[in-house]
């Protein structure tokens, strides 16, 4: 068996894994690149197969990184089936159709640039139609069942927690008299969060491939957000400015309304005042995403549930309102009050949000709050890391307005929730692949799995493949690539960049080093790191 990282490797976003048995070849995930991935690994890369061979995909979610280029390569041979749970297919049939406008409207963007240029106009990676069309091979599952695709692998979907419908992904597969199990964590919810139920507890695996992208954080306590959330309300309203909360459409957006309206009871004193403010969800995709919540009420945890059984809604409260229209959108900001507005994309680098930010980053009585993951590339990230200017729709804008940050409000678990599951394995895996993560958090989580529980951790290379051979051992059967690498054709380059990109990371491993023995701490992350580019280097040809 042989297992191909075609996405989520070494960068957060793109995921897709190409799995081959003698006889079936199949993806977990196919999801577009965003950010700074995206620039590197293009979402028109080619696949090293030829796609109408692949006999089905499974995935993990909706999130567009991880369902993003289905139609993509619908429309480039592949015929199979989509596995993926009930909730997962109905926000994908949103949430694909919204990208496929997006591609789009970019591509027309890009096209009258070209056009002006002399150049000839680029078609959209796929459109809405396409994405339309591509739904009729989705078919649903649900948590726990057994399905069995094809002889010789049988499936289940457990519960990830992380969005509505996400799931941990369980393969058996029987070859050649050998039964291999291997376990795709998909994304990690954290434990406690409202509405989802925790993520399911998995026996064992021969070979587990587990995300990363807090792997080197804490989160804080949900009781912690909870207060900081109240309180940046508080004083952006006090300060009379408006309250920008980028959301991913499906999750954060929900979880929002939630934290606001089952906390307005406990924090009553600080809030009662502000109950006039209005709270607007502005993104149709949000808005529609919320009623497919509303739909699968069996898939949220105790909690809602009870909220629900007494008559309450958690998805919503008085001074709500949804703004389904263009024309509703622009109206929000010529308004003189304050008010609070949740609008997609999460990470700032598409839809509605790009106008609210245009009206409000210049205010130093506003604040825009970030409730989600900003992936290195992105819009967000870059606000995120403290710029003082932007470019939004052709006009550089200062950034006056307070930049918060709440990553407790995460849909993925820290590195904490993250050892806390895999520890939670009866029999665990004896080889672990590290995929959709940063570098520095992929290279602290490695040596925080081989410190804990002394088991084989992998960080895969774009592209890289692995064989996976008797005894839960791996052979790597090709090296892959940097993403950045991917582009370059001269050898003198390549060797160039491949020397500067490691003078970087050993400059920055003797900064830490020296840091960490003046202060008499521990330097198991310094040897993570070391650990982390030797992998690096003999994956570098």
């Amino acid at each position: 068996m042989k297992i191909t990282f075609l996405g989520a490797a070494r960068t957060v976003t793109g995921s897709c894994y190409l799995v081959e048995t003698e006889n079936i070849h199949f993806f977990v995930d196919c999801g577009m690149f965003q950010g700074k991935a995206a620039q590197e690994c293009t979402n028109e890369a080619s696949f090293p197969i030829e796609l109408g061979s692949v006999d089905f995909i499974l995935l993990t979610h909706a999130h567009i990184d991880h369902s993003g280029r289905i139609p993509y390569v619908f429309n480039n041979g592949f015929k199979g089936q989509v596995y993926a749970t009930k909730p997962t297919v109905e926000l994908c049939g949103i949430m694909l159709p919204d990208s496929g406008h997006v591609q789009e409207m970019e591509a027309e963007w890009s096209n009258r640039k070209r056009l002006r240029a002399g150049n000839k106009p680029i078609p959209p990676l796929y459109t809405s139609e396409d994405a339309k069309r591509c739904l009729k091979l989705f078919k649903s599952v649900m948590y726990d069942e057994l399905i069995k695709p094809v002889e010789g692998i049988t499936i289940q979907f457990r519960d990830a927690g992380h969005i509505l419908g996400s799931s941990i992904i369980e393969i058996n597969v029987v070859e050649k008299d050998r039964n291999i199990k291997l376990v795709f964590s998909g994304d990690l919810g954290n434990k406690g969060m409202p509405i989802l139920r925790d993520p399911s507890i998995i026996e064992n695996a021969d070979y587990l491939i587990i995300e990363s992208t807090y792997g080197n954080r804490h989160h804080e306590r949900s009781s912690d957000n909870v207060k900081k959330f109240i309180d940046t309300i508080s004083e952006t309203m006090n300060a009379g400015g408006n309250l920008i909360i980028p959301s991913f459409a499906v999750g954060r957006t929900q979880e929002v309304i939630y934290y606001m309206h089952n906390n307005r009871q406990e924090y009553m004193q600080e809030i009662d005042r502000f109950s006039y403010i209005p709270v607007f969800v502005d993104s149709p995709l949000a808005i529609s995403a919320t009623e497919i919540f509303r739909n699968n009420l069996d898939c949220f945890d105790q909690e809602a549930r009870e909220y629900i059984k007494n008559g309450d809604n958690p998805l919503d409260f008085p001074g709500l309102q949804f703004t389904r229209t263009a024309e509703e959108s622009k109206a929000l900001n010529t308004r003189s009050d304050s008010i609070i507005v949740i609008s997609a994309s999460g990470m700032c680098d598409a839809g509605r949000i790009k106008h609210h930010l245009k009206h409000n980053l210049w205010r130093s009585d506003s604040t825009i709050l970030f409730v989600g993951y900003q992936a290195e590339g992105t819009l967000g990230r870059r606000l995120v890391d403290g710029a003082k200017k932007v470019t939004l729709f052709g006009e550089e804008i200062s950034v006056k307005a307070r930049i918060i940050m709440l990553e407790g409000f995460s849909g993925h678990a820290d590195k904490d929730g993250l050892l806390e599951w895999i520890g939670s394995f009866s029999n665990k895996p004896s080889s672990i692949f590290i995929v959709h993560g940063e570098e520095d958090a992929i290279s602290e989580f490695s040596g925080a799995i081989e410190k804990m529980f002394n088991i084989e951790s992998v960080v895969p290379l774009y592209k890289s493949s692995y064989e996976l051979i008797e005894g839960g051992r791996i052979l790597n059967i090709a090296r892959g690539t940097e993403p950045e690498q991917t582009k370059l054709t001269d050898n003198s380059e390549e060797i160039e960049n491949t020397i500067k990109r490691v003078s970087e990371k050993f400059n920055s491993i003797i900064t830490e080093l020296t840091l960490k023995a003046a202060g008499g701490k521990e330097i198991d992350s310094v040897k993570s790191r070391l650990k982390y580019i030797d992998q690096s280097l003999t994956n570098t040809k």
